[in-house]
């Protein structure tokens, strides 16, 4: 796991990085930024609102009585695309996008939801033990 994530620091940042000159290379320094610093405001804006929407929908589930795992789990996705949206790059702006477009974020919960169940129903769920200090 530990390797996955080394691996991920390292190689998508480099590969950002070359689609960045590449496509400066196409249209332009100056278009490219542009792009860059559109893509990260209008994230932003997206990641805002649909973050506010799914606080009022946790909170009408709260006073129904009712766990809002779902909305949670919406509002996890919504946090992880505004914060991939303001890392420059075209491929972590594509990812961010889709978990802010609800029908593009609800198939990505439900591959993360199958994902999840297949660990556990493979056994490969890491048990933390806390230890008391007396």
């Amino acid at each position: 796991m530990l390797s996955y994530l080394i691996l991920s620091f390292i190689l998508i940042p480099l590969v950002e990085l070359a689609v960045l000159i590449k496509v400066s290379q196409y249209i332009g320094f100056g278009s490219t930024l542009f792009i860059v610093i559109f893509t990260g405001v209008t994230g932003a804006y997206l990641a805002r609102s649909q973050g506010i929407a799914t606080l009022k929908k946790i909170q009408q589930d709260i006073n129904n009585g009712v766990m809002p795992t779902d909305k949670l789990f919406d509002g996890a996705l919504i946090l992880c695309g505004g914060i991939s949206l303001l890392t420059p790059g075209f491929i972590t702006d594509a990812l961010g996008f889709m978990t802010l477009i609800p029908f593009t974020r609800h198939l990505i919960k439900g591959w993360i939801k199958r994902k999840i169940e297949d660990i556990i129903s493979e056994g490969k769920v890491i048990s933390v033990h806390s230890r008391h200090l007396d």
